[in-house]
């Protein structure tokens, strides 16, 4: 299952940023689905604006929402953000506790290492 959003604020270009459960921090393009349907009202820029994150997933006033797994899947990773205040107690915590981690892999290496 992928992380669910916990924070989502607008940015220009009908780009949303989103800060999800596991504390990574992505960016979400609407763009492309503005032309579409129900998403063609999003195309008023102060109605793009009133989006909020409802049940893990994004939400605006006229019922508009995309698919927690979707807006994971289809946004790009934000290089060199730690996420939200939320995020980093995640990952301390989890460090704290011994969690495993994955690390980078070379070829022919394999498996996940733990903290010692």
């Amino acid at each position: 299952m992928n992380p669910r959003v916990k924070e989502v604020s607008p940015e220009a270009e009908y780009v949303l940023r989103l800060v999800f459960t596991n504390g990574e921090v992505r960016l979400f393009y609407v763009k492309p689905y503005l032309d579409r349907g129900i998403f063609r009202e999003l195309q008023e820029s102060s109605f793009f604006k009133a989006v909020r994150a409802v049940m893990g997933s994004v939400r605006w006033p006229n019922g508009q929402d995309f698919c927690p797994d979707t807006l994971y899947m289809e946004s790009r990773s934000v290089p060199g953000r730690a996420g939200s205040s939320v995020g980093r107690r995640v990952l301390r915590r989890q460090r704290l506790h011994g969690v495993a981690a994955k690390r980078e892999m070379g070829p022919g290496q394999r498996g996940i290492h733990r903290r010692r």
